[in-house]
């Protein structure tokens, strides 16, 4: 019985043979940039390739070892072990004492091993047995160990342009879709159709093309971009709940707030929701935001941004992402002032610095007979009683620190307000 050839997917059918059949990267791969003159040049040295699905990352470690005259081995972090690891290294240096050539070894999803498993590459990695090639989506600032990122180049793959995805499937149609009975065309529209809705995703764009030639033989051979749209429908966008796509977005939304732009935020908060981004977490975040970035410039924004989260938690989704929407599009135009949040960690620096210092007796609580014969709470001045409900002179820093000014209004919103009144004040201490 004939055996049955393996399907192969069209995605991995059109991985690139050469370095000049690669599409996308030209920041790394183009003529005199830095990875394409190392590897024109054989310089082969380990490496992490860190960017999103579909980019290219396994494509371009295969490609780093043939260009480089090389064996590969590859590895999965979600499938191997340590000794998955020692017995690559076993071969490697099997074929290194056959051929005399060297062997890269590539792992994938390597942010998935943890770091003492990432140790085991060390010791080959260092002696030159293996050129390792870690692919993540992952920060190797926060994902790979220290040790093993310090021997490798870290490089970053960006998601592919629509223009480099329109490419992807037009060469994939011409090589693949073009003669005998596998003939399939495609209108232009559906190709950008498509292309838009690989979100950056060569792999994703070629699967979408592979179900939508699949539909257009059962008619009349062309992707339209009717065919195009149904199979795309849904969408696709990249966020990662726990990963660096979600830190730079909710960042994103933070600096959109903070720097007056609500289209901005508004949109930042949509993609965050759209992704399936807890809208709770987005409230917390929003609550932060009303304190630390507009404070009492505005504290009206702090009351909003609780009664959002309140709004939330009696409506659910969508209704209360409304209330959030609004929320956030009102911080995004209040008035601004860190005061609060810079007066708040100067204190708190003082307050870690400077060690358990002593409540002075006239602050201190006096509830027992005993505390009032040992002057606790002696020679207190009640504020309420004081000319303009102020106790001019009064001191209420510990005896051993000198007074520090932490709270410094800025000239927006109602801190106006407060600075005048402070400075009223200070004007009878002064007195």
């Amino acid at each position: 019985m004939a055996a049955v050839t393996p399907f192969r997917p069209l995605a991995d059918r059109m991985r690139p043979a050469s370095l000049d059949e690669f599409i996308g990267q030209s920041h790394l791969l183009a003529p005199g940039k830095p990875l394409r003159r190392l590897l024109e040049g054989r310089s082969l040295h380990s490496m992490i390739l860190w960017g999103p699905p579909g980019t290219g990352k396994t494509t371009l470690a295969r490609l780093v070892a043939k260009t480089c005259d090389s064996e590969f081995l590859a590895l999965s972090a979600v499938m191997a072990g340590v000794k998955d690891v020692r017995a690559a290294v076993e071969q490697a240096q099997q074929m290194r004492a056959g051929s005399g050539r060297r062997t890269v070894l590539f792992l994938d999803e390597v942010h998935r091993f943890n770091k003492s498993q990432q140790d085991a590459f060390l010791p080959f990695v260092e002696d030159g047995t293996v050129c390792f090639i870690g692919a993540t989506t992952e920060n190797p600032s926060f994902e790979i160990n220290g040790a093993l990122l310090s021997r490798a180049r870290v490089y970053v793959l960006r998601s592919l342009t629509v223009d480099d995805l329109q490419q992807v499937l037009r060469r994939a149609l011409e090589r693949e879709f073009s003669s005998g009975a596998e003939t399939v065309k495609a209108d232009d529209d559906a190709i950008a159709t498509l292309a838009r809705a690989a979100d950056g995703d060569a792999r994703r764009a070629l699967n979408l093309l592979e179900v939508a030639a699949d539909l257009a033989r059962a008619g009349t051979g062309t992707i339209t971009d009717e065919i195009a749209g149904e199979v795309s429908a849904g969408g696709y966008r990249r966020f990662d709940k726990k990963g660096e796509q979600f830190y730079d977005q909710i960042s994103a939304l933070h600096k959109a707030v903070r720097g007056t732009d609500p289209d901005a935020a508004l949109y930042w908060l949509c993609r965050m929701l759209d992704g399936g981004c807890d809208p709770r977490y987005v409230c917390r975040r929003v609550i932060r935001m009303a304190s630390e970035d507009i404070g009492n410039a505005d504290p009206r924004a702090l009351q909003l941004a609780l009664e959002a989260a309140e709004a939330y938690e009696r409506l659910g989704s969508p209704e209360g992402e409304l209330a959030l929407a609004q929320a956030v599009v009102f911080m995004a135009v209040a008035a601004k002032s860190n005061a609060v949040y810079v007066a708040y960690k100067a204190a708190m620096a003082d307050a870690q610095k400077n060690g358990t210092l002593d409540v002075p007796m006239h602050l201190r609580n006096a509830p027992t007979r005993l505390m009032q014969g040992l002057g606790y709470g002696e020679g207190y001045r009640y504020a309420h009683d004081e000319p303009e409900g102020y106790a001019a002179g009064e001191k209420y820093f510990p005896d051993a620190m000198k007074p520090v000014r932490y709270y410094e209004p800025v000239p927006r919103g109602l801190e106006i307000r407060i600075a005048e009144a402070l400075e009223r004040f200070r004007s009878l201490k002064r007195g």
